[in-house]
C-alpha cells in the first residue's frame, strides 16, 4: 500500500490575531533579502545620480526650513545651531515619513504578488522598514559629519551616554512606522479615499511634530498634547543626546513606547485578520 503523503507545508487561515508568525518569517529572510533589493534598486532606476539623492534630499529640505523657518519666521532652536537642528528632524522625519508611506500600500501595491504565491504576508512590511532603513543609514551619516563640525567647534554640547540610546529610538520610530502603516494597508484594501488622505495627513503629522521646531516652544494644552505623540519623546530624546538640546525626560520617552507598541498590536490584528480576505476587496 502507499504511503500516506506528507505535507511539509500547511497553509491554514486560522491563527492567533497576534501572531507575528516570526519563525515563518525566518524561514522567508532570503525572499526579505530579495524584497529590500528590489526596494533599494528600483529607487535609483534610471536616474542620474543614483544614491546621491539620498544626501541631495536632506540637503536641500533642510536649507529650505533654514529660510523659510529661521530666517522668516524666526522659529527658536533651543539655542542650538539652526542647520544642525533642521537637519537633525529631517533626518528622523524623512525615515518615518518614506517607511509610513511605504508600508501603507502593501496590499494595494502587492495584489499581484499575493495572488499568485503563499509566504507570510508580514515579510512585505517588513522588508519596506529595512530598505528605507538603509537609505536612513546614508542620511545619518551626513548628520554625523555635520554634528561632528559643530562639535569640533564646541558649538553643542552632547550627553554622551543618552547618545547610546539612538538604535533603540530609530527601533521605535520602525515599529511606529509599521504598526501604523498595516492599518492603513488594511483599511485602504475596502475604503480607497483614505489613499488620498494619508499623503496629506503625513504631511499635517509633521507639523505636529517637533521636527522643524523644539517641544519646549509650546505652551499650554498644545505642549500636554505633543506629549501623547508618540514621535515626540524620540525627536526630542534625538536632539538632547545629540545636540544637547530639547525639553526631554525619560517619560516622555516611556510614554512613547508604550502608546507606540500598543499602535503596533492593534495594526498587527487588523492585517492578520485583513490578509484572509483581502484579495476579495483589493
Amino acid at each position: 500500500m502507499d504511503q500516506p503523503q506528507k505535507w511539509t507545508e500547511t497553509i491554514e487561515d486560522k491563527h492567533s490575531l497576534f501572531d507575528l508568525k516570526l519563525k515563518e518569517v525566518w524561514k522567508y529572510k532570503d525572499l526579505v533579502y530579495m524584497f529590500v533589493k528590489r526596494d533599494f534598486v528600483s529607487s535609483f532606476k534610471q536616474t542620474i545620480l543614483g544614491p546621491i539623492w539620498f544626501f541631495i534630499n536632506p540637503i536641500l529640505t533642510t536649507i529650505v526650513y533654514l529660510i523659510v523657518f529661521g530666517r522668516i519666521a524666526k522659529l527658536p532652536t533651543d539655542g542650538s545651531p539652526p542647520l544642525l537642528f533642521y537637519l537633525a528632524g529631517v533626518t528622523l522625519w524623512n525615515y518615518f515619513s518614506s517607511a509610513l508611506t511605504g508600508t501603507s500600500y502593501t496590499f494595494a501595491g502587492n495584489a499581484g504578488i499575493f495572488g499568485k504565491v503563499y509566504f507570510p504576508r508580514l515579510v512585505t512590511p517588513i522588508s519596506i522598514v529595512i530598505s528605507n532603513l538603509m537609505r536612513f543609514g546614508v542620511q545619518m551619516f551626513l548628520f554625523v559629519i555635520v554634528w561632528g563640525y559643530y562639535l569640533s567647534k564646541e558649538e553643542i554640547h552632547p550627553h554622551w551616554w543618552w547618545i547610546l540610546i539612538t538604535p533603540f529610538l530609530i527601533f521605535l520610530m520602525a515599529v511606529f512606522a509599521l504598526g501604523t502603516g498595516m492599518i492603513f494597508s488594511s483599511l485602504t484594501t475596502k475604503y480607497k479615499d483614505l489613499n488620498m488622505i494619508l499623503g496629506f495627513g503625513v504631511s499635517l503629522y509633521m507639523y505636529a511634530t517637533p521636527v522643524i521646531y523644539p517641544a519646549s516652544s509650546l505652551t499650554g494644552i498644545f505642549k500636554k498634547i505633543s506629549y501623547y505623540n508618540p514621535l515626540t519623546g524620540i525627536f526630542e530624546c534625538f536632539k538632547y543626546s545629540w545636540i544637547g538640546v530639547g525639553d526631554f525626560s525619560p517619560l516622555m520617552l516611556g510614554l512613547s513606547t508604550i502608546i507606540i507598541f500598543v499602535i503596533f498590536m492593534i495594526g498587527l490584528v487588523i492585517f492578520n485578520k485583513v490578509e484572509k480576505t483581502f484579495m476579495d476587496t483589493v
